[in-house]
């Protein structure tokens, strides 16, 4: 049985509103960006905490408040839906296939997408925060298929590198660059 997996960000959700996060943060735009993805995989990976991650980037001590609404203003930023990718996904569903989704996110964001009903649908969700390993790392890849017993994925992500990591597992990788892209090609297969 063929699995499709899909990333979550720039794939499931539309581009980022980092936006509210910026205004909260009072920092410029590009400092906030360089400083929101400097440490971002260890975040990912569960290396960092909540609070040490938005210490660091902040270049601060945050108290548990401020912490509490960071990770939401993070969790609602990458929360608007791809909507021709939500048709895709449902679509597939509709016809029996199993789907899942393989994401870079701390377990606290992790935690916020899984509430969103369009996320709660898709019947296996693996998450490097809970998992301690990130994409592109073969490890997470091999953990996938270990978990769904088979190496016939299926795995979509607007990363090439990401697409080169399930490659070198195994597994079929395809760049995502749009749904009406997808779309064609799953039909394809």
């Amino acid at each position: 049985m063929t699995w499709i997996v899909f990333d979550y960000g720039n794939v499931i959700s539309a581009d980022a509103d980092l936006w509210p996060l910026i205004g909260h943060t009072g920092l410029e735009p590009e400092r906030f960006h360089e400083a929101y993805w400097r440490r971002r995989l260890d975040y990912d990976r569960g290396d960092l905490d909540s609070w040490e991650y938005w210490s660091h980037t902040l270049d601060r001590d945050v108290d548990d408040d401020e912490v509490e609404r960071l990770v939401e203003l993070d969790i609602a930023a990458w929360s608007t839906p791809n909507e021709g990718t939500l048709a895709i996904l449902r679509e597939l569903q509709e016809r029996g296939t199993s789907v899942g989704l393989l994401s870079n996110a701390p377990a606290s964001t992790a935690d916020g997408w899984d509430r969103l009903p369009w996320i709660a649908a898709i019947e296996r969700r693996f998450y490097s925060g809970r998992l301690g390993m990130v994409k592109p790392d073969l490890e997470i890849f091999e953990h996938v298929a270990a978990e769904l017993g088979t190496k016939d994925i299926v795995f979509i992500d607007d990363r090439a590198d990401n697409v080169e990591g399930a490659n070198r597992a195994g597994l079929t990788g395809v760049l995502f660059t749009g749904a009406d892209q997808l779309r064609e090609h799953l039909s394809l297969m």
